[in-house]
């Protein structure tokens, strides 16, 4: 039990000798209180979205297995139909993630029991059309997100799909189609009752707003740039949006094809933007931004473009008076974690860790990793960062400025291009095969 529940255990039992000097509805008033106080401590420890509670990477536990193998630590697995590279999230004792079957005819959202790995509902959304995509972004690359009582998917043109904990559809939204030949795999993000998405890319991208409740499309703020500004179609925005707190205030940030934009959570209204992140053969984001004190980072996917480092806030065009530093870079797929001012990230190609500063872009060491290069994101959990290679090897190193180092190296032998996803000191990881759930025998 942790330190939380130890304190709320001992106000239920004040709140118990006091009940005899109070009436039944107030003790009935306060219990309920209490208990839903209980629940959220119990939810502290799921990873509800992709790149964890609050989309950075880090997961708040003190401890998570660090040896694994095929048949060392696997509390259990359960099979999947085919590859997919969406990640798995995990709430009130359940896993869910997607997968697609015929060619992407068939989009499914499983739920698995965390205890036991055994599969307790899938819903299908049919689609007849077999849409481009690149062979190695199978259908289905958008991690799902719930609150602990509902949880929502994105399956591209084919839509917005919202479900209870039990499968039963709650509501879905047509936002129209995502043609791009690379397919789609920006993943939703919840904040304040609100589905945030970034859509796209291709002809039609923009960053949207769904109430939760209900799919209602609450504002729509269309994608700078646009096709002039493009090569041969091989271009777009994937990134994931994180929540910000800028100035005291939530913002949302999301790298979009020519620039990272910040956006009124409560309207979708433009505050502040910052230039940089196309150039005429780097035209392809994957990585969300990072942020750390103040000063955001953002990374295009292409080797050899630009990161950028800069502060946040202000209105309007920025990119003179906040922009930091920009840099050069490998190709970056998945996105890196924060620690103390320091970026650790993982490179697509070569597959190479690096740890950089957050105020200047100065790269403190580039190691290569014997796992080969790595399109999940790194995360973090009891001190040690984690990141899973295209390989199935998932390298476990420390979060030193001043070197790499090694803790482990743990190979499923299947490929992967998830990200973990840590809760309660197990992790669940996905691979083209099968859904894994590693635990230590102690758990």
């Amino acid at each position: 039990m942790n330190s939380l529940s130890l304190a709320i255990a001992g106000r239920v039992v004040r709140f118990g000798r006091l009940a005899l000097n109070m009436n039944r509805r107030m003790f009935f008033q306060t219990a309920a209180s209490l208990a839903l106080l209980l629940s959220l401590t119990v939810r502290a420890g799921d990873w509800p979205q992709f790149r964890g509670p609050l989309g950075n990477g880090v997961a708040p536990e003190y401890k998570a297995p660090l040896h694994w193998g095929p048949t060392n630590n696997v509390r259990w697995k359960a099979t999947l139909p085919g590859p997919g590279n969406s990640s798995p999230i995990v709430s009130h004792g359940r896993v869910f993630v997607t997968c697609a079957e015929d060619s992407g005819k068939k989009r499914n959202l499983y739920c698995f029991d965390r205890r036991t790995g055994k599969q307790l509902w899938m819903q299908t959304v049919e689609f007849p059309i077999v849409e481009p995509t690149h062979q190695s972004n199978p259908y289905c690359g958008s991690t799902p997100v719930t609150d602990g009582a509902r949880v929502v998917v994105w399956h591209g043109s084919a839509g917005v799909f919202c479900y209870d904990f039990d499968g039963k559809v709650l509501w879905k939204k047509d936002l129209g189609e995502v043609r791009n030949e690379w397919g789609y795999g920006s993943s939703p993000i919840l904040h304040r009752g609100k589905v945030i998405l970034n859509f796209g890319p291709g002809d039609r991208a923009f960053l949207t707003a769904l109430d939760l409740k209900t799919g209602k499309l609450i504002w729509k703020y269309d994608e700078p740039g646009g096709p002039k500004t493009l090569l041969k179609g091989n271009w777009g925005s994937w990134c994931t949006p994180i929540v910000a707190k800028v100035g005291g205030e939530d913002q949302i940030l999301c790298s979009m094809l020519t620039q990272v934009i910040a956006c009124d959570p409560k309207t979708g209204a433009r505050l502040w933007f910052v230039e940089g992140l196309a150039e005429e053969k780097v035209d392809l984001i994957y990585a969300s931004p990072l942020v750390s004190a103040g000063i955001g980072v953002a990374f295009t996917g292409w080797g050899n473009g630009p990161t950028i480092g800069f502060k946040l806030g202000g209105a309007g065009d920025v990119t003179a008076s906040n922009r930091l530093w920009v840099e050069r870079q490998p190709q970056r797929i998945g996105s890196g974690v924060v620690v103390d001012g320091f970026v650790f990230i993982v490179n697509a190609g070569p597959g190479t860790a690096q740890c950089m500063e957050c105020q200047t872009g100065k790269l403190r060491w580039t190691e290569r990793l014997d796992g080969g290069e790595s399109w999940g994101s790194v995360v973090m959990a009891a001190g040690r960062l984690y990141v899973t290679s295209r390989r199935g090897v998932t390298t476990v190193f420390r979060p030193d400025p001043e070197k790499f180092e090694l803790l482990a190296m743990n190979d499923l032998g299947e490929p992967s291009n998830a990200t973990p996803a840590i809760s309660d000191g197990q992790i669940f990881l996905r691979t083209d095969a099968h859904l894994y759930c590693i635990a230590e025998n102690s758990d």
